[in-house]
């Protein structure tokens, strides 16, 4: 058999010269150990990539740029450092917006409504960070029947809604409290239990057993339903129960019951970092919400009746009978804000309160009472 040869590269070239072809198999070993120069001539079709430096660590160095002067720890190997994720274009929210968005294929997109928005800057108000301890905020009132329970649990709702931190109302009441009647109950134990069970809780577990809960994750502690032992509950059993749950909740409201001179009012007051005053409609019950106002500002409250929300409960008889603006009026000149809680004939059965049950105006109301709170809470110091 006869081994046929290849012209080489260098052949080809000396072929176009005029010179006589090369016999590659004789030519290999000189070249390898000798090295071959080759003269390329240019021209027009030609097209070469021809490298500036022939060092690799130069070369390595341009291909990898960024490259840190000192080793690196694993822990610079960060997800935002690693991954590229593409953020996905969201829809926007209202049916005129979205009609647009769906029909131009997703190529336009006018943003969302203007009620979106307001509402989307409604909850980051409500879901404003505390940072540090726990904050502290009493419901109270000096006239019973103008929904301080209600709206301690309105109020309640609308934050654990909304926030990703852990949110309890306390029944602090010192007469039999109806708190944990407006939610589900899962339990029997009250605010006496914590009391008696303290030094053996210690866990957020532990403590689960003494509350209810409802599907807005509102964690509610009862109080005594029996009168003779709700009426010793005082300043000491406060103070261990306020104690106990600070370690879990970053928000704690207390419903206060009826009457701000009993002595559970002096632990409850000394701890709060906002107020919400509840008052009724009517001429008597807005002059008795006002008083409590004057009376806490004589006994050394004042820092925190300025920065206090009046909820302004306008189911109250009386209340079509009087300018509600002349109240609202009123009260803003001593407080920082004014809510009013609109009529709700699911209130008004006095039962279980369903979040999803209540009319649109009244969640909006609780809604801004909860935004008026949130942002109200003063900074870590």
């Amino acid at each position: 058999m006869v081994e046929r040869k290849r012209p080489s590269i260098a052949g080809k070239l000396k072929e176009t010269e005029g010179a006589p072809s090369v016999d590659d198999a004789a030519a290999i070993p000189d070249a390898v150990i000798d090295g071959v120069s080759i003269d390329v001539p240019v021209s027009a079709e030609t097209s070469l990539l021809v490298s500036a430096t022939t060092d690799p660590e130069a070369m390595y160095s341009r291909r990898h740029t960024g490259v840190s002067s000192t080793p690196e720890p694993s822990s610079m190997l960060t997800d935002d450092r690693l991954l590229d994720v593409k953020e996905k274009q969201e829809a926007p929210i209202g049916w005129y917006q979205r009609a647009i968005y769906e029909l131009t294929f997703h190529t336009v997109n006018l943003g969302d409504s203007r009620r979106a928005r307001a509402r989307k800057v409604l909850i980051s108000r409500i879901t404003t960070p505390f940072n540090g301890d726990t904050r502290y905020v009493p419901i109270l009132t000096r006239k019973g029947g103008v929904g301080k329970t209600t709206t301690t649990t309105l109020l309640g709702m609308a934050l654990a809604q909304h926030r990703e931190d852990r949110v309890i109302a306390i029944d602090a009441n010192p007469d039999r409290g109806t708190l944990a009647e407006r939610i589900p109950r899962e339990t029997k134990n009250t605010i006496r239990t914590v009391v008696q069970k303290a030094p053996s809780i210690g866990s957020f577990t532990d403590f689960t057993e003494f509350i209810s809960r409802d599907v807005t994750r509102l964690h509610v502690l009862a109080s005594d339903p029996d009168p003779t032992l709700a009426d010793a509950f005082d300043e000491y059993d406060y103070n261990v129960v306020a104690d106990v749950a600070s370690r879990y909740y970053s928000l704690i409201l207390t419903d206060c019951g009826t009457g701000i001179v009993h002595s559970v009012m002096k632990p409850i007051l000394s701890r709060a970092n906002s107020l919400v005053i509840v008052s009724g409609g009517s001429i008597d019950e807005a002059r008795l919400a006002s008083e409590t106002l004057s009376w806490l500002e004589s006994n050394g409250y004042a820092d925190v009746v300025r920065n206090s929300v009046v909820a302004l409960n306008t189911a109250t008889q009386g209340t079509m009978l009087v300018k509600l603006d002349e109240i609202e009026n009123h009260f803003r000149s001593r407080v920082r804000e004014v809510v009013r809680i609109p009529y709700d004939s699911h209130i008004a059965a006095g039962s279980v309160i369903t979040w999803s049950k209540l009319n649109k105006i009244t969640r909006d109301a609780a809604e801004m009472l909860a935004a008026f709170v949130a942002e109200g809470m003063p900074p870590t110091e």
